[in-house]
């Protein structure tokens, strides 16, 4: 889960104002104590936080919430517009040239994931219609150019190289030239990073900068860095004035400090964050979005978006009816496993959901070799199994088990599974229902 360990704190912490009928100052107090040291421990800048915890007290303390009918869901209004305005407020897209070819200059530290990002950035504009090509323009790091190269080709995404014998100003240089002669209307610029910053990496980026005069530069921070990474902001700023940040590796052990951080100390916008390994996990930034993500309120526009567009239609009507009428089989669990997997882990899609436990599914992330051992298990059972799982007893799981070369125990946790999935479906569905009354936009299916 995103920002786990503060999401619990903040949220165990508000939901002490959510149980009480009238709210004193003493009690907001206490509560912001709380969220004060949440913060501090999730690495976010001693200064961000002093001035989020003074804004959220003035207020909380008010008398428009001390009056109100319900003061404790007031002041989690409160923490979620304050976390909003925190984080940038509003989504800040890319900015396209009138003129094509786009501009796009990434830079940032080694490590940071700058080439994978860059493949990243081109299939997400891919989807959007653009015709990118990666310009490989770090000749420092052994085998930068390879990796480029492999990722281009993983994406069907051209990349332009001159080698590492060429100065990194002439690559990009042409490499702007390659794209205007070759219909690529966004040209993707990987540069070399350091370990640290030093004066020949800027001079270098300045020069870059100076020759091809970017449209967007986009610094590529490692999340995991927590307020190192609002460091580095800082100083890619003074010297580049860059456009925006990639924050990457948000789906490791990250204590949320530099997403909290950089936009408020930096005054410069997240523009995207990395969701895992995989080159479809980079996801445009909405500041509410992942404020209601760490109070626990859920993001279903990011969840629709997700579904909408990895599936079609014309499975989600038949799974919808299939949930409806109670007849979700395990060959319908087989097929939705295989989809959520292009969704990303289950975990994730659980923190989507408003008012769902994150945990409830943490032990059960799926790879190909578990979706096999499944698959395996699903043929091993009888046809009337598989529509009414409740006959499968003792006997029946081991003769699945055996047949299936798996343990009982392997058979119990895939019973567990489809249940816990079918508990899931339901949720969609009656959300589904009641937007529907409500007149909203409808909530996809894992099969949408």
């Amino acid at each position: 889960m995103v920002f786990e360990g503060l999401a619990d704190k903040l949220q165990g912490a508000l939901q002490k104002l959510k149980s009480k009928g009238k709210l004193t100052e003493n009690d907001v107090k206490e509560v912001m104590r709380e969220v004060k040291l949440a913060l501090l421990e999730a690495d976010v800048n001693f200064k961000v936080v002093k001035e989020f915890i003074d804004k959220v007290k003035d207020r909380a303390v008010g008398q428009e919430v001390m009056e109100s009918l319900t003061p404790g869901q007031q002041v989690v209004k409160i923490v979620h517009e304050e976390l909003t305005a925190l984080m940038g407020t509003t989504h800040s897209k890319i900015t396209f040239a009138s003129k094509p070819p786009t501009v796009i200059m990434l830079v940032g530290l080694q490590g940071a994931g700058k080439t994978t990002t860059g493949g990243k950035l081109g299939a997400y504009l891919k989807k959007l219609g653009k015709r990118p090509l990666l310009v490989a323009g770090d000749i420092y790091r052994p085998a930068a150019i390879k990796q480029l190269q492999v990722v281009g080709g993983q994406l069907d995404i051209p990349v332009f190289s001159l080698g590492d014998k060429v100065s990194p100003v002439q690559i990009a240089k042409e490499g702007i030239e390659h794209a205007g002669k070759h219909g690529n209307d966004v040209v993707i610029i990987d540069t070399a990073g350091r370990l640290h910053i030093d004066e020949n990496l800027m001079e270098e980026l300045e020069n870059i900068k100076k020759v091809v005069i970017p449209h967007e530069i986009l610094l590529v921070v490692d999340a995991m860095t927590g307020q190192d990474a609002v460091n580095v902001a800082e100083n890619f700023n003074n010297r580049l004035g860059i456009d925006g940040v990639i924050l990457t590796k948000m789906d490791g052990d990250t204590r949320g400090g530099a997403a909290l951080s950089v936009r408020s100390v930096a005054q410069k916008p997240i523009k995207f964050v990395g969701m895992g390994e995989k080159l479809s996990e980079l996801e445009p930034f909405h500041p509410d979005r992942m404020a209601s993500r760490i109070l626990g309120m859920g993001d279903v526009l990011s969840l629709i978006e997700k579904a909408q567009a990895n599936f079609d239609e014309k499975k989600a009507r038949e799974l919808e009816k299939k949930i409806r009428s109670q007849d979700f089989t395990f060959e319908d669990f087989l097929d939705q496993l295989q989809q959520m997997k292009k969704l990303g882990p289950l975990s994730q899609l659980l923190e989507m959901i408003p008012g769902a436990n994150s945990k409830q599914l943490k032990d059960i992330e799926i790879n190909d070799k578990e979706l096999a051992h499944i698959e395996a298990m699903i043929s091993s059972m009888t046809t009337e199994e598989r529509r009414n799982p409740s006959i499968i007893n003792g006997s029946r799981r081991k003769r699945i088990a055996a047949g299936s070369g798996m343990t009982v125990q392997k058979v119990n946790n895939l019973l567990k599974q489809f249940e816990q999935t079918k508990k899931m479906m339901k949720q969609f569905s009656d959300m589904e229902k009641g937007m529907k009354k409500g007149g909203k936009m409808k909530m996809p299916f894992f099969g949408r």
